[in-house]
Protein backbone atom coordinates (compact mmCIF):
# COMPACT_ATOMS: atom_id res chain seq x y z
CA UNK A 1 0.00 0.00 0.00
CA UNK A 2 1.32 3.42 -0.95
CA UNK A 3 1.44 6.15 1.64
CA UNK A 4 -0.92 9.10 1.05
CA UNK A 5 -1.62 12.58 2.34
CA UNK A 6 -2.75 12.40 5.95
CA UNK A 7 -0.64 9.31 6.75
CA UNK A 8 2.12 9.29 9.36
CA UNK A 9 5.50 8.19 8.08
CA UNK A 10 6.64 4.81 9.41
CA UNK A 11 9.56 4.58 11.80
CA UNK A 12 12.78 4.08 9.92
CA UNK A 13 16.50 4.63 10.27
CA UNK A 14 18.62 6.10 7.50
CA UNK A 15 22.35 6.67 7.32
CA UNK A 16 23.77 10.12 6.75
CA UNK A 17 27.22 11.61 6.59
CA UNK A 18 28.33 14.77 8.32
CA UNK A 19 31.33 16.49 9.88
CA UNK A 20 31.52 13.78 12.54
CA UNK A 21 31.37 10.93 10.03
CA UNK A 22 28.62 8.53 9.11
CA UNK A 23 25.77 8.04 11.54
CA UNK A 24 22.25 6.67 11.75
CA UNK A 25 19.36 9.11 11.86
CA UNK A 26 15.74 8.19 12.61
CA UNK A 27 12.52 9.49 11.15
CA UNK A 28 11.76 11.06 14.55
CA UNK A 29 15.02 13.02 14.45
CA UNK A 30 14.28 14.24 10.93
CA UNK A 31 10.54 14.96 11.08
CA UNK A 32 9.35 15.40 14.69
CA UNK A 33 8.15 18.97 15.22
CA UNK A 34 9.44 20.08 11.82
CA UNK A 35 8.25 20.91 8.34
CA UNK A 36 10.29 18.89 5.86
CA UNK A 37 10.44 19.05 2.08
CA UNK A 38 11.22 15.42 1.32
CA UNK A 39 12.13 14.17 -2.12
CA UNK A 40 13.39 10.85 -3.41
CA UNK A 41 15.48 9.91 -6.39
CA UNK A 42 16.04 6.53 -8.05
CA UNK A 43 19.79 6.85 -7.60
CA UNK A 44 22.68 9.13 -6.81
CA UNK A 45 24.76 10.07 -9.87
CA UNK A 46 21.94 9.15 -12.27
CA UNK A 47 21.40 11.72 -15.06
CA UNK A 48 18.15 13.47 -14.07
CA UNK A 49 18.91 13.22 -10.36
CA UNK A 50 22.30 14.88 -10.76
CA UNK A 51 21.50 17.38 -13.50
CA UNK A 52 18.10 18.62 -12.31
CA UNK A 53 16.58 17.11 -9.18
CA UNK A 54 19.17 17.67 -6.43
CA UNK A 55 20.55 20.90 -7.96
CA UNK A 56 17.05 22.40 -8.01
CA UNK A 57 16.64 21.92 -4.27
CA UNK A 58 20.15 23.22 -3.58
CA UNK A 59 19.49 26.36 -5.62
CA UNK A 60 16.09 27.01 -4.02
CA UNK A 61 17.03 26.15 -0.41
CA UNK A 62 16.64 29.75 0.81
CA UNK A 63 13.17 29.97 -0.76
CA UNK A 64 12.11 26.81 1.07
CA UNK A 65 13.41 28.20 4.37
CA UNK A 66 11.57 31.48 3.74
CA UNK A 67 8.33 29.49 3.31
CA UNK A 68 8.75 27.75 6.68
CA UNK A 69 10.58 24.57 5.69
CA UNK A 70 13.00 23.48 8.41
CA UNK A 71 14.76 20.76 6.42
CA UNK A 72 15.07 19.67 2.81
CA UNK A 73 15.80 15.94 2.75
CA UNK A 74 16.67 13.66 -0.16
CA UNK A 75 16.20 9.88 0.04
CA UNK A 76 17.89 7.41 -2.26
CA UNK A 77 18.38 3.65 -2.15
CA UNK A 78 22.15 3.97 -2.08
CA UNK A 79 24.69 3.38 0.67
CA UNK A 80 25.94 6.26 2.80
CA UNK A 81 29.32 6.32 1.04
CA UNK A 82 27.70 6.86 -2.35
CA UNK A 83 25.43 9.56 -0.90
CA UNK A 84 28.44 11.29 0.67
CA UNK A 85 30.36 11.22 -2.64
CA UNK A 86 27.29 12.48 -4.51
CA UNK A 87 26.86 15.34 -2.06
CA UNK A 88 30.51 16.29 -2.50
CA UNK A 89 30.21 16.07 -6.28
CA UNK A 90 27.10 18.31 -6.19
CA UNK A 91 28.60 20.84 -3.77
CA UNK A 92 26.01 20.13 -1.08
CA UNK A 93 26.81 21.64 2.29
CA UNK A 94 23.86 21.96 4.65
CA UNK A 95 21.21 22.89 2.05
CA UNK A 96 19.95 19.32 1.69
CA UNK A 97 20.09 16.43 4.15
CA UNK A 98 21.11 13.35 2.14
CA UNK A 99 19.53 10.18 3.50
CA UNK A 100 20.84 6.77 2.52
CA UNK A 101 18.04 4.18 2.48
CA UNK A 102 20.68 1.53 1.79
CA UNK A 103 18.43 -1.53 1.82
CA UNK A 104 15.36 0.29 0.55
CA UNK A 105 13.46 -0.44 3.77
CA UNK A 106 11.89 3.02 4.02
CA UNK A 107 11.00 3.17 0.33
CA UNK A 108 9.35 -0.24 0.59
CA UNK A 109 7.54 0.63 3.86
CA UNK A 110 5.86 3.63 2.21
CA UNK A 111 5.05 1.67 -0.96
CA UNK A 112 7.19 3.82 -3.24
CA UNK A 113 9.84 1.28 -4.17
CA UNK A 114 10.30 -0.32 -7.58
CA UNK A 115 12.39 -3.06 -9.11
CA UNK A 116 15.08 -1.55 -11.31
CA UNK A 117 16.67 -4.92 -12.08
CA UNK A 118 16.02 -4.64 -15.80
CA UNK A 119 18.30 -1.57 -15.73
CA UNK A 120 20.91 -3.32 -13.54
CA UNK A 121 19.94 -1.18 -10.55
CA UNK A 122 18.08 -3.61 -8.25
CA UNK A 123 15.52 -2.28 -5.76
CA UNK A 124 15.09 1.51 -5.91
CA UNK A 125 12.84 4.35 -4.82
CA UNK A 126 10.38 5.93 -7.17
CA UNK A 127 10.89 9.62 -7.84
CA UNK A 128 8.56 11.63 -5.59
CA UNK A 129 8.30 14.62 -3.30
CA UNK A 130 6.33 15.21 -0.13
CA UNK A 131 5.68 18.00 2.29
CA UNK A 132 5.81 16.42 5.73
CA UNK A 133 4.72 18.24 8.89
CA UNK A 134 5.57 16.65 12.24
CA UNK A 135 5.91 13.25 10.58
CA UNK A 136 2.58 13.42 8.72
CA UNK A 137 2.42 13.63 4.93
CA UNK A 138 0.63 16.82 3.96
CA UNK A 139 1.23 16.66 0.19
CA UNK A 140 2.56 13.78 -1.89
CA UNK A 141 3.68 14.06 -5.51
CA UNK A 142 4.64 10.81 -7.23
CA UNK A 143 6.15 10.94 -10.70
CA UNK A 144 5.03 8.73 -13.54
CA UNK A 145 7.87 6.45 -14.65
CA UNK A 146 10.58 8.44 -16.41
CA UNK A 147 9.05 11.83 -15.62
CA UNK A 148 10.44 14.80 -13.68
CA UNK A 149 7.77 17.40 -12.98
CA UNK A 150 5.78 17.08 -9.74
CA UNK A 151 8.79 16.24 -7.59
CA UNK A 152 10.82 19.30 -8.64
CA UNK A 153 11.78 22.10 -6.29
CA UNK A 154 9.71 24.60 -8.26
CA UNK A 155 6.57 22.46 -8.08
CA UNK A 156 6.96 21.94 -4.33
CA UNK A 157 7.53 25.64 -3.72
CA UNK A 158 4.18 26.26 -5.37
CA UNK A 159 2.56 23.96 -2.80
CA UNK A 160 3.88 25.84 0.23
Amino acid sequence: MTIKAGDKLPEATFMTSGPDGNKPITTDEIFKGKTVALFAVPGAFTPTCSAKHLPGFKEKAAEFKAKGVDTIACVSVNDVFVMKAWGKDQGINDEVLLLADGNGAFSKAIGLDFDGSKFGMGPRSQRYSAIVKNGVVEKLNVEEAGQFEVSSADYMLGQL
